[in-house]
């Protein structure tokens, strides 16, 4: 029997940007991949520009215009920057979309080298650095670290444990990557 709680994280759309060579500047592909439970349902794709500031800004368009957008009940993104440092707002991200966000990575992030390239490198550093900082840091759930944006710290773990399919990892992002590795 599925638990009750699970229901309310059934659609899901998983966030994951192209590769792109180290010297591209202007835009990346951004692709979006919906999930209804264990399904693969759909496939959105996108743009957003290399170091920019519109991540938030597009997922809430690529949301918006899709066909799923009345079942979706749950946004993840694959760490918190897309094409390099453009650093989700993912305060924006959840008030437009009145969605809950879970930001997933692998490892623990290197927040002080973050937070260096960001004022050294990156136009719009600190203000991109404001918003990871008050994210706060990540907390390890099964074999992955988390934040979030209106889950519970428990609905993170039912979450994540219910989308970790083939190992750790939930299984949006992985296709997520699978998809927008191939564009």
């Amino acid at each position: 029997m599925t638990d009750p709680r699970l229901r309310r994280f059934s659609h899901v759309i998983a966030f994951d940007d192209a590769p792109f060579a180290r010297s591209h500047r202007g835009d990346v592909p951004l692709v979006g991949i919906v999930f209804a439970g264990s399904r693969l349902d759909g496939v959105l794709r996108g743009r957003v520009r290399r170091d920019g500031v519109n991540a938030a800004r597009t997922m809430t368009a690529m949301i918006a215009g899709s066909r799923f957008v009345e079942h979706l009940q749950l946004i993840m993104l694959q760490g918190i920057a897309v094409a390099g440092f453009n650093v989700v707002d993912v305060f924006a991200l959840h008030e437009a979309t009145r969605l809950p966000v879970l930001v997933v990575a692998r490892k623990r992030p290197d927040f002080a080298a973050i937070r260096d390239a960001l004022y050294s490198r990156v136009r719009g550093g600190a203000r991109k650095w404001r918003i990871i900082e008050k994210l706060g840091a990540m907390e390890k759930v099964g074999g992955v670290y988390v934040q979030r944006v209106g889950p519970t710290a428990a609905d993170a773990a039912l979450i994540i444990g219910r989308f970790a399919i083939n190992g750790f990892y939930p299984e949006p992002l992985r296709v997520a990557h699978l998809v927008a590795s191939a564009l």
